[in-house]
Parts: C-alpha cells; structure tokens; sequence
C-alpha cells in the first residue's frame, strides 16, 4: 500500500512539473522583449533556461542556414501528406548526432528536389511561329477595314476552324506561322475591303507519358507549349539512379531527342529542350559511367560522364580548381577488382593529360601546405599581427620601429621572443629580446631576422580583467569616466529586463547583490594580492590573451618533446620573489638576467645580496648541485651565470620581510580605524596606540573576529546544510514525518536561511584581561575589533512569543524575561534554553543539572536569552538543534556589529 502511495505522488509530482513547463511559455510581448535584447544576452536566456532560439523565430545565425543538418533530395520529398514517416523522423534524429564526414553528392539531383510540381507556363507565354495548332487550340481573329468584329475561334476535333461568314478552314497540324498566313489570305479573298489579325488564345492540353527513373513515373497532363524540362518537374524530377545525361524523348517509338541537362546545369543551354506533343514519352534511363571530384575544387560532387570525355572535361564540370589546389600531386582512387583499392598518381597541371576516367573512379585534388616563404610572423601584443615579407636586411626594428604604434598599449616592452626552426625535423630555438631596447638599436636586442621567423610579444598583464581593468581606467575627462559608469549600468538594466522577462525579478536583486559584492570583494582582493604579491588561483579561460601562460604553452610543449639523449631540454624555471614565477623557455646563451626579464622583473621584497641556482648534473650517475650567487651583480653586468637547461632558479625574500598586515578598531575606541601592524603585535599593544577605550565603552559585549575563524566556520556551515538536506530526504519517505509538527515550509525555510548565512569568524576573547595585559593576543591580517557603547538591556530570542529586548534588572530570572516576552511557544524547547553572553561564551541556566549555574545570578548586561526550536517536531533529525543555534549565535553577533 505504501507503494502504491509513493508511486501515486511521483506521478502527479512528474505532471504537475510538465504542466509547470508547459504553462510558463513565454508569451507575445515577453518574445518581443527577448528580440530586443543583445544576441549574447539572448544565447545566454536560451542556455540557462532552456529556451528553444528556433521556437522565438532567433538562431544563432539567422543570415546563415545551417548546412550540416540539411536533408537530402529524397528526405525533402516528403509523402503526400506533408509529413515525415515515423523510420524517417527516426532517420533524420540519428544524423543530427551522427559524426559528419566528406560526403560527396551526384551533381544536379538538388534541381529537382521537393514534391512534384505542375509547372504550367502563364497565359501570356509567348507561341513561337513554330508550335504546331491542333484540336482544343483557340485563336482570335479580328477583323478591320471595311467590317469591323473580333471572335474566339476553336480548333474542332476534324481540325477545322469556322471564322463567321467564311467557310470552314483545316489547320490542324499547320504551324503557328502557316495557320496566319492562310486565315488573312482567306478574308482578303472572300471579304473585299476587310483584313485580319491573328493572334493565339488558349492552348490545348496534351498528355505525355513519364517513364524509367523518374520520382514518379506516370501518364501527366501537361500544356500544348510543355517541354521535355516540364514533364521531368511534373514527375518530380530523376531518382538518384536515374540518367541526367541521356534523357531520351521518344515519339511514334523513335528516339526523336536526346537531352543532357549538363548543357542547361553548367552552360545555361536548353537548345535540347524540345517541345512536347500528344503521345510522347519522356524516359530517364539509368545514370552511365560516375566518377567523383573531391577536394580543392569549387564543385565537388559526382558527376555522370559520357563516352570521350576527359580528365579535362571532369574538371570543368567541377568548376575549377581553388586557388589552393595542388594540380601535380592529384590522385585516383580506382576499384581494381581484387577486392581492393588502387591509387594511381594523376598530374593535372600538364596541358594533355594520359588519363581514362573508369566508372567509380575518385579524382582527389589535394591541398597546397601553408607553410609560408621567404616570410616572417608577428604573434602577440602587436598592432599588425601576420605574415610579412622578408629581406635580407630585415631586423626587429623593421618590424616594431614604435612602441606606441606598433604595439598594443598592454604589450611588455622588456621581454620577447623570436622562435626559429634549427633543422628540417622542425625544431626550435628561441632568442629572448627586449622590444624597448630593439627599436634604440641595441645590437643585442635588435636581432636580424632569417626566413621563417616567429616574433612573439607578450601582455604585461596575466588576466583578462587587469587588462579590462586598466584599459577602462584610463579616461582622459570627466565625461569619459561618466561614460563608463553609463556603461555599467545599462549593463545591469540589460540584465534586469532579462529577469523581468522570465518572472524572476526577485532573483535578480539577490543574485545582482550577491555579484555585486562578489565583483567588489574580488576587486580588493585582487588589489590587495597586487599590493602583497599574493598569488591568485586563475581559471584558464580568465588569462589574457596574449599573456606568457597562453602564448608560451605550444613553445614549452615543443622543445619538451624535442629533448633527447644528447642534449637537456631547453627550459628553466624560476621562482620566488619575480613577478611571473613558472617555466620558461631558454633562450641561446641565456643568461640569469634574461631569466628575470622573462619573469616580469623582480619584486621590491626580492633579496639582491644571494640567489640559488638548483642544477641537473649529469654523469655516470645524475646528482643535483646548488649554486649560490650575487644577484645584484648578475643583474648589473659584473657577473655573467649562464643558465643550462632544467636549471631552477630561486629568488629569496629579504629576510624578516613583512607585507602589509592590518587590522581594524570600531566603535568605542578613542582613535578608531584600520591599522598597519608589525608581526608579533598583541591587542593589548594595539589598544595602546588607539588610546584605549572611551569613557562609553562596554568592553564585555566586545566582538572580535578573525579571516581564518570566518572561512573555517562558512565551510562548517555548508557542511552541516548539506547534511540537513540529505537528512530530510532520507526521513521524507517515513510516513512518520507527514505527522510531524513542524511543517515542511518550515524546514526548507531553515534550510535557506543556513545556507544564505555569511559566517562571521568570531573568537571569543576576554577583552578586559586583554587590555589589563594579562591576556597576550598576537594578531593577523584583516582581524577586527568591534567596541560597543554600554548597554543595559537583555534580549530575549527563539522561540517565544514576542522576541524584544528588556530593560537589565539586577537579580532578575531567566524565566522573569521570558514571561516579559509573552512566555514559550508551543514548539520551544523549554530544557535546552541557553544565554550567549555579551562576550559571545554561552552559559547553561537550568537548573538541577552538576553544571548549571544559577539562574537568576548570571544574567548580565548585554546578554541574549535563546529559546530554541524543540528537536523533537522535526521527527529527531539530530542536526536541527545545531543549526539553529548557529543561526541564534551568528544572529545576535550581527546585530551587535550592526549597531555600531
């Protein structure tokens, strides 16, 4: 029976769910609203919220339809109905995530794709002198002169026309031409005075037949002025298999016409399109000699060939070569018979070519290499990158002549490198210059360049937002900076009329705050690691785009699997106090300066008197050696150390070198603030140097709180709610829970409001003993001290009637304040009551227990008295007592701060 429940309420949780979806589509306005937003806002919408682009008439590309998924000729001829079979719609599902290859078509098949078409001529068609009048045609003859009148006349089934007043005229099977002639002939001779005007009215209808590999072959009525090209349209164009090129028109059982649509496909000539008459019979035998032409062609596709035509005559019908086409290395793939393929070598840049095209053959034209001549690449921070010609004379400054002009304002103007190939396997080299000093000529800097060079300039700046962040600072007026701030905020109203387009505007102003106080708090923290040197974790995505971790990856990569036997690899690595610590590619004869250079230069903590060397030492055993060094010296030029590869340099700090710590004093102090503080400093000495407290001050209710406490306890926090969650959805499927007091609101309200809290960090110190010396606290960076002003309240919180604060009375119960706030609810827990002094410690005040204290005796000033939520409602989920007393503690915390 409980199954039979549990499956009853997953079925109208499951429809209930889809009516959800099915009843939150967006409506006409909100779609028109979603058309004005940015597309990268629209991809955005669609992304996170499932939106189908298609659906709303948007796409990601609406000016470019996509080729990949387009079905084929006989996918788009749909049944009669206008609908895909049920194995089609399957077929067509299976090649949406099938991987796509080379796929090379019969050339001309797409003219005839779709549903067959009736193709009628309009009315006004012009009838050449030619077509020849049969039964069912009408002509209009007028009359003027001497007698005026005008009248339709018919072609009888005899082949007869009868004009009023004339006799009967036979002019079946005369042409258009004839037919004129004879009727003016006619009136001149029996009306004297009178001429006449011929002109053709409606014509007949004639019936062909449509036979052989046609879509669908068949008896079709077509127009007296049809042509082979309408009968073809009428039967829904030619099956795969069917013949483009010898399309037969056969009359009386003759062939009369033979038409190859490659004359009216590639030339535009439909001189072979003759015209049809009663009885004929149109038949499509099947396609001849195929031979495909992939590859660096304009056309490629599989073409029909006739007897006599040549490699020559193939090429042409495949448009052309590219420009990229290499002509002499062509190749055939050829069946040979014996159950394998045979490649046979096929030079078309020859005028005559010895080559007779064999039914199934594949004509492949490969690709030119990109390898560049006589070239030199700029790669980087430039503000031209590419290929550029080379001359013997050609050197860095050829190339970068201006800092300002020829490089990117983010460009590092003291490292560079010039990556060139050794040998014909490909390996490389790297010279190391610096671009500031190539432009003054520094015969060191400004290398000469040979063929094949790759100059790389790097950004001075590791991540995207440094660079975004600068580039943006750097307004010149008043109205530039406002620009900005215009800019940021019609960035945040995009984003609100995307929410206000899908109904979350409340989640708008929590997750706008939430990024706003991320983005400030990731500012300052960035500003602050700048300032301390401290090194950031960088998702791959967020590094500059030009940066060294980018750009350098392929290079380190390339002379890591060039490294042999005979020869380290040609890397070093340098760490410490430098700007950019990591591996680096070694240049020739690079030198320990060179080596700072590369890591954006040294830090102001750098120690200039000793630097380390870590060296690879290779002999019949390997053995490591450290090699000390006066930094100083190496950077001035009076030392040369040159490095060898895998060597690892180590920068140290100065000693008993002290980034900046600080620490803030709020409230009741007499010089409050943010102080810088020297390693080793005590509270006690902090105070000291602020004054100590004002006359105001109520050091027992001070807080103190600490960076490493606050993240200790927030990944506490999302521990214990992760717990709770799993906790509730284990016991949701125990009948005994539905019966439980406490509801499921209530809960889940709990829940979010543990996991939205933001920890605190605070540590409970006696500050009195601090300030009398008795207690030494040594302090860290980003401690707080918060001083309150003397209060003489007690609040009482948690589960009573009215949660309020109290005026403080000496001798006053715990039980006396809690009746002042209207007593206990029903759900509290009257045996677990607790009091968090002002101090933040928290005293037991039941009564009866070894280690209760007296009630009425230790309630103080600035005290919170906690009723909390009776465990027992939540069916004896152990952790609920946990949470909220968490909840309680960092509440009355906050409240306290928030005061100041």
């Amino acid at each position: 029976m409980k199954f039979l429940k549990l499956i009853i309420i997953t079925y109208v949780l499951v429809s209930s769910a889809l009516l959800q979806a099915q009843t939150r589509q967006p409506t006409e306005a909100q779609i028109e609203q979603f058309k004005k937003l940015p597309k990268s806002q629209q991809e955005a919408i669609a992304k996170k919220y499932g939106i189908d682009l298609n659906v709303l008439g948007q796409s990601n590309d609406a000016s470019a339809p996509s080729l990949e998924n387009t079905p084929s000729v006989l996918e788009r001829r749909n049944n009669e109905s206008g609908m895909l079979t049920d194995s089609e719609v399957l077929l067509l599902e299976e090649q949406r995530f099938k991987p796509k290859g080379e796929e090379l078509k019969p050339f001309g098949y797409e003219l005839f794709a779709g549903e067959p078409t009736t193709f009628m001529p309009t009315e006004g068609a012009l009838v050449p002198d030619s077509y020849t009048v049969g039964p069912g045609d009408s002509l209009n003859v007028t009359l003027y002169g001497k007698q005026n009148s005008s009248q339709e006349v018919i072609v009888d089934r005899e082949g007869l026309i009868t004009i009023s007043g004339l006799s009967p005229v036979q002019v079946a099977g005369m042409q258009y031409v004839e037919v004129k002639k004879l009727i003016q002939a006619k009136v001149e001779e029996e009306i004297i005075g009178a001429q006449a005007f011929v002109s053709m009215g409606r014509l007949r209808s004639i019936r062909v037949l449509v036979l052989g590999e046609a879509y669908k072959p068949g008896a079709y009525t077509v127009p007296s002025l049809a042509s082979i090209t309408h009968a073809l349209f009428v039967s829904g164009g030619i099956t795969e298999i069917g013949s483009l090129r010898n399309i037969q028109l056969k009359r009386a059982g003759n062939t009369i016409v033979n038409l190859d649509l490659y004359d009216l496909l590639l030339s535009g000539d439909s001189s072979g399109d003759a015209l049809l008459k009663p009885g004929d019979v149109v038949f499509i035998p099947p396609v001849g000699k195929q031979v495909a032409v992939s590859g660096e062609v304009r056309r490629p596709a599989v073409f029909e060939l006739q007897k006599g035509e040549s490699a020559k005559d193939l090429i042409a019908m495949a448009g052309g070569f590219n420009a990229t086409a290499l002509t002499q290395k062509a190749t055939v793939e050829r069946f040979s018979g014996n159950n394998f393929k045979t490649i046979l070598p096929l030079d078309l840049s020859q005028p005559e070519v010895n080559y007779a095209p064999k039914s199934g053959d594949k004509i492949i034209i490969p690709k030119s290499a990109q390898e560049l001549n006589q070239a030199i690449t700029l790669v980087g921070a430039v503000s031209n990158p590419g290929n550029f010609a080379w001359k013997s004379d050609s050197y860095i400054s050829t190339f970068i002549s201006s800092l300002k002009a020829d490089l990117l304002p983010i460009a590092d103007f003291e490292y560079a490198l010039v990556v060139r190939e050794k040998n014909a396997k490909g390996d490389i080299g790297v010279v190391q210059f610096s671009p500031e000093k190539a432009i003054t000529g520094d015969p060191q800097h400004n290398i000469a360049l040979l063929p094949g060079d790759k100059v790389v300039v790097f950004s001075q700046y590791k991540t995207k937002a440094d660079e975004e962040q600068v580039l943006a600072s750097m307004a010149l007026t008043q109205e530039q900076m406002q620009l900005n701030e215009k800019v940021e905020l019609w960035q945040e109203y995009e984003n609100r009329k995307f929410y206000d387009f899908i109904g979350e505007t409340k989640e708008l102003d929590s997750e706008l705050s939430k990024a706003v106080s991320e983005r400030d708090f990731e500012r300052g923290d960035r500003l602050n690691s700048l300032l301390l040197g401290k090194e950031l974790s960088i998702h791959d995505e967020d590094y500059s785009v030009f940066s060294r971790e980018v750009l350098l990856e392929p290079i380190i990569m390339k002379l890591s699997q060039q490294a042999s036997h005979g020869e380290y690899v040609q890397l070093f690595e340098i760490k410490g106090e430098v700007r950019y610590p990591g591996i680096y590619p070694l240049p020739a004869n690079g030198t320990l300066s060179e080596a700072v250079d590369a890591a954006g230069g040294l830090k102001e903590s750098a120690y200039l008197n000793n630097a380390e060397i870590t060296r690879l030492v290779k002999g019949e055993t390997a053995s490591v050696e450290h090699v000390n060094f006066n930094l100083k010296a190496s950077l001035s030029g009076e030392e040369q150390y040159r490095l060898q590869g895998r060597d690892s340099i180590n920068i140290f700090s100065t000693p008993n070198w002290q980034e900046s710590i600080n620490v803030r004093l709020v409230g009741e102090v007499k010089f409050p603030g943010t102080y810088t503080i020297k390693r080793g400093e005590t509270l006690n000495d902090l105070l000291t140097r602020a004054g100590g407290f004002t006359d105001y001050a109520f050091p027992e209710g001070a807080i103190f709180t600490r960076e490493e406490i606050r993240l200790q306890e927030q990944r506490q926090l999302r521990k214990l709610s992760d717990d709770l969650r799993r906790e509730m959805a284990s016991r949701s499927f125990q009948s005994s829970v539905a019966g439980a007091s406490l509801s499921y609101g209530d809960m889940d309200r709990l829940l979010k409001d543990l996991a939205d809290i933001d920890a605190l960090g605070r540590l409970v110190v006696d500050i009195e003993a601090v300030a009398q010396g008795n207690v030494a606290l040594e302090l860290r960076d980003n401690d707080a001290l918060y001083v309150p002003s003397k209060r003489n309240i007690v609040s009482v919180i948690g589960e009573v009637n009215v949660s309020t604060s109290h005026y403080y009375e000496d001798g006053m119960s715990v039980d006396a304040y809690i009746k002042r706030s209207g007593g206990l609810k029903q759900r509290a827990d009257e045996e677990r009551i607790y009091i968090i002094k002002a101090n933040g410690a928290v005293e037991v005040p039941e009564s009866g227990s070894w280690f209760a204290v007296e009630n009425s005796s230790q309630l103080e000033p600035g005290d919170t008295i906690v009723v909390p939520l009776d465990a027992e409602y939540t069916d004896t989920l152990t952790l609920w007592s946990t949470a909220t007393q968490i909840l309680y503690q960092v509440g009355v915390a906050v409240a306290a701060i928030g005061s100041l």
